[in-house]
């Protein structure tokens, strides 16, 4: 029997299935293998000597600052019951209403005038003085 002629009609057949055509394929080497890469840990280091794990920490920290800040500026908190909708909507709707009819309240100084009277200042000296004894006799009797 030849065994070449076996071989070669292994290879073919290989080759045919797609299959590695190496007739060395079997055989053992001499070289060492490869050295795998050591496996990824939490306490690998990853970058500027930190840790895997601080990085992350650090990370999310990070992230969840941003998201704090950006729901209060914007009050992005999602109302949890249909009442609570409700609820704000006709509390934003008497707001609105109240600012329309303060801006419709004139000053206060010109509330305060009364038409054809004397000025403040002749008020407030022509108003009666209560003096501290005055009020005790009142509070005795």
């Amino acid at each position: 029997m030849d065994r070449s002629g076996d071989l070669g009609s292994l290879l073919t057949l290989a080759a045919t299935l797609g299959l590695p055509c190496s007739p060395y394929l079997g055989m053992a080497t001499t070289e060492p293998p490869k050295k795998k890469p050591d496996p990824v840990t939490s306490e690998t280091v990853v970058i500027w000597g930190l840790r895997l794990w601080q990085v992350i920490g650090i990370f999310a920290i990070f992230v969840l600052a941003v998201i704090i800040t950006l729901c209060c500026i914007f009050k992005c908190r999602i109302p949890r019951t249909k009442k609570e909708i409700e609820a704000r909507y006709a509390q934003r709707q008497a707001a609105k209403t109240y600012a329309d009819k303060l801006e419709t309240v004139p000053p206060l100084n010109e509330l305060t005038e009364i038409p054809g009277g004397t000025s403040h200042s002749r008020t407030l000296n022509s108003l009666p003085v209560v003096k501290e004894e005055d009020e005790m006799a009142l509070q005795g009797n």
